[in-house]
């Protein structure tokens, strides 16, 4: 029988996640009285298995990094290979500034059960198979939460709520604040493989992203020979579906020959899944006594892997906000618009890159890529995390926007006198 559920804390943080065990773990080290509230049981499973490099240092605070490497697989970089074959490989090591030179590929049910142990171990108290499901400002400027386990429904009260309930996002559902993206309406299946071919020599760790005509795709090895494998699709093309799930997933995969091939000798590990309306916003990221984290604020389109990393960074980044707000609540509506702004900008910076990736001026770039004002090194800074604190990434961003926009011209100049594309802009690392 678990332990009676506390009635009255400092923080419930709602979703056992990345973000809400890394709030959780953060806050219980400060002394605060915490509970941590996950719906489901670890571990269980889970998409977003692509680490960053800028995870490490957040891991390593946590006092996490060395199992991390123990169970993941290593990723010194991430590969974008064309429709046409072209094969471009991104390395970490050759970022602006190498924060670390690698991240890791973890299978997310012993990553997720691990964070959320940690969390417990840190002094939270962690409730797993228990679902919030209404919160309520009192008079008093406390919480209550309601809850639901097993056949009973329990209420808790407490100061402050962290919201990182992930794409459930519990907060914006209840007041009404999510609303889709509207460039990002994609949706994506996936499944988990063995037998698939890696990368060869040092690149077997890499992640793996074919475009396709429909979209894009990942190939993310895994330990134990297992690889996620899963596409990124417009909706349209997922309606065209006849037929079990896990043949349509490997009939996409393989429009891409290099795919193909690869899958030749693929076995599923599991049944395909499929997920849509991907990609959405809350209109309010924090309020009094309350403030979201990862997912429950804002998720993009996976393709540059910033999922666990914007989910971690933000619940690092609200914890610290809301262990000051607890010291001094006079200084709350000043963290919190310090906060937003620091969360849009970096959801900002993916959110540039994706809305554009599929587009012949980003294919073309990224596949002649040259390193011209150390461009295509603050590329490899944003793919590696660093989209936050770093002036000379931004501004070498800043100059690529500009060069697309110049590319984008002249290929439909090019277009439309009929011929070939223009010199490349950006010095290949393949």
């Amino acid at each position: 029988m678990s332990a009676p559920l506390p009635t009255d804390i400092d923080v419930a943080v709602i979703g056992g996640g990345p973000a809400g065990s890394t709030a959780a773990t953060l806050l219980a080290r400060q002394g605060w009285r915490v509970s941590l509230i996950e719906r489901d049981r670890h571990p269980r499973f889970h998409i977003g298995e692509s680490l960053l490099p800028l995870n490490l240092p957040i891991l390593e605070r946590l006092g996490v990094l060395a199992e991390v490497a123990a169970m993941g697989v290593h990723k010194p970089a991430a590969d974008f290979l064309g429709e046409s074959g072209a094969h471009n490989r991104f390395r970490f090591d050759r970022a602006l500034r190498v924060v670390a030179d690698h991240a890791f590929q973890v299978r997310r049910d012993q990553f997720d059960d691990l964070l959320f142990r940690t969390a417990a171990s840190a002094g939270a108290d962690a409730r797993e198979s228990t679902e919030v499901v209404a919160v309520h400002r009192e008079a008093d400027q406390h919480w209550t939460v309601a809850l639901k386990r097993a056949d009973e429904t329990v209420s808790l009260r407490c100061r402050y709520l962290i919201d990182c309930s992930g794409r459930d996002t519990l907060l914006a559902r209840q007041w009404k604040l999510k609303r889709a993206h509207p460039r990002h309406r994609s949706a994506a299946l996936y499944g988990h493989f063995r037998g698939v071919e890696r990368r060869p020599g040092d690149d077997a760790g890499n992640i793996s992203i074919y475009r396709l005509p429909q979209g894009w795709m990942w190939m993310i090895p895994l330990p134990d020979d297992v690889m996620s494998v899963g596409a990124v699709c417009t909706p349209d093309y997922l309606k065209q579906r006849r037929g079990a799930l896990d043949t349509f997933l490997r009939e996409t995969v393989c429009t891409h020959p290099e795919a193909a091939r690869r899958m030749q000798r693929a076995e599923a590990a599991a049944p395909a899944e499929a997920t849509g309306n991907y990609s959405y916003q809350s209109r309010e990221i924090a309020g009094p006594g309350w403030v979201m984290a990862g997912d429950a604020y804002a998720f993009v389109d996976p393709i540059f892997s910033s999922g666990v990393f914007l989910a971690m960074h933000s619940a690092e980044q609200a914890a610290q906000l809301v262990d000051r707000v607890l010291r001094a609540p006079a200084e709350e509506s000043t963290l919190q618009r310090a906060y937003r702004r620091r969360m849009d900008a970096g959801l900002k910076t993916f959110s540039w890159f994706i809305e554009r990736f599929t587009t012949p001026t980003m294919r073309h770039l990224f596949e002649r890529p040259r390193n011209v004002w150390q461009i295509e090194q603050a590329v490899i800074s944003m793919l590696s995390g660093d989209v936050f604190d770093n002036p000379a990434v931004h501004s070498r961003l800043r100059a690529f926007r500009m060069i697309y926009r110049i590319t984008a011209v002249g290929l439909r100049w090019q277009r439309w006198r009929g011929r070939g594309a223009p010199a490349a802009t950006l010095e290949s690392t393949a």
